[in-house]
């Protein structure tokens, strides 16, 4: 069998990545806030059978708890654990100052979430010298204007910039320059590829490939044979390439509110539910200026943990919050799962947003023109 070329390592070693991650975010934010709680096993927080950790200080992830981890599983490990209930409204205030931190150097910045963004520094604003000496001027005007910390990795791309900035958390920088990205990467457990998780991880050991080295040594034909074009991403990514660029603004594709009840609910009775989440979903769509949505879509997870989804895409789309709550309640009908189901999970999202001036006449009239 002739098997292609590898690819060639780091294929533009010219292109200047940082990743910054701000340190246990959230709790980081209420340790800062609460004087009270420095030093303490934070967890941020609902306290209930159906609540999931949103984020674990430092104190409190020694003991194992993470984020995404249930509450109670949380409880169990740090029994003197604090819990506090999130505040989102103030860490999207703090986030919004890191941003304009990072404004300072790039316009090209790509939030991922509240806490993390990829910045490219290619061209950069400021006259600094070095991609490394702008990740240290943001992590240092971070800690002043915030009095929280980040750490940050450089790169020449995004996939290695992101593996960096986890290298030396918490409060720290890490550089991995192009002429030493493959030996970085060659002893490094598969498993620390993007994309590879334990069904993969698994695959790939049944394989013998157990390090970024080994798989960089197996025929990239071979890898997409089996794997198909993730098998060809595989291969890139051991060799240290990622051409994907740093987009700033994505647009928002969805709004959505979703809800894990106490206790689990027949269909009949998720009513107020859903009408309290389309009141949510609705103050989160009258935020997206200038965008319009064109599909309203119900979400039910049941109690055995199946997820139902129920949308329509009506030719004019509801013009409040009680009209989107009627054809969210309404979507309930189009359920055919039987009376004997509960459902622990319900959620209304408003999709397929796109650009006012791209949208229909029809669409428009959400806006009241």
């Amino acid at each position: 069998m002739r098997h292609r070329k590898p690819p060639p390592a780091v294929s533009d070693p010219t292109r200047k990545i940082i990743h910054v991650d701000m340190d246990a975010f959230y709790a980081s934010v209420e340790q800062r806030d609460d004087p009270g709680l420095r030093g303490r096993p934070v967890v941020v927080a609902w306290r209930g059978a159906r609540s999931v950790v949103c984020a674990a200080s430092y104190e409190a992830r020694q003991f194992g708890v993470r984020s995404a981890m249930p509450a109670v599983r949380a409880e169990r490990l740090c029994p003197q654990a604090v819990f506090v209930p999130p505040d989102f409204v103030r860490y999207r205030a703090v986030s919004l100052s890191v941003r304009a931190i990072f404004a300072r150097h790039t316009d090209l910045v790509e939030p991922l979430s509240l806490d993390e963004a990829y910045l490219d520094v290619t061209a950069p604003k400021t006259a600094l010298a070095s991609a490394t000496a702008i990740a240290e001027h943001i992590r240092s005007a971070i800690r002043d204007e915030t009095r929280l910390t980040a750490s940050a990795g450089v790169a020449p791309n995004k996939f290695l910039a992101k593996i960096a900035s986890d290298w030396r958390k918490p409060d720290g920088l890490f550089v991995i320059r192009p002429r030493d990205a493959q030996a970085f990467l060659d002893p490094l457990p598969v498993a620390r590829l993007p994309g590879v998780g334990k069904v993969m991880d698994a695959k790939l050991e049944a394989l013998g490939l157990r390090t970024v080295g080994q798989l960089r040594d197996y025929p990239a034909q071979a890898l997409e044979e089996r794997f198909g074009r993730w098998g060809r991403r595989l291969a890139e990514l051991a060799h240290g390439i990622d051409e994907t660029a740093v987009v700033p603004d994505r647009p928002t594709l969805q709004v959505s509110s979703e809800d894990t009840f106490a206790r689990d609910l027949r269909l009949a009775e998720l009513e107020p539910e859903i009408r309290r989440l389309a009141e949510s979903t609705w103050a989160a769509y009258l935020r997206e200026t200038g965008r319009v949505a064109r599909t309203i879509v119900l979400k039910l997870k049941t109690s055995d943990f199946r997820t139902l989804t129920r949308s329509v895409t009506p030719a004019q789309l509801p013009a409040s919050a009680q009209a989107l709550a009627d054809v969210a309640c309404a979507l309930r009908t189009r359920v055919d799962d039987g009376d004997a189901t509960r459902y622990r999970l319900v959620g209304v999202a408003l999709t397929g947003l796109v650009d006012a001036h791209d949208a229909t006449a029809g669409q428009a009239d959400l806006f009241g023109e």
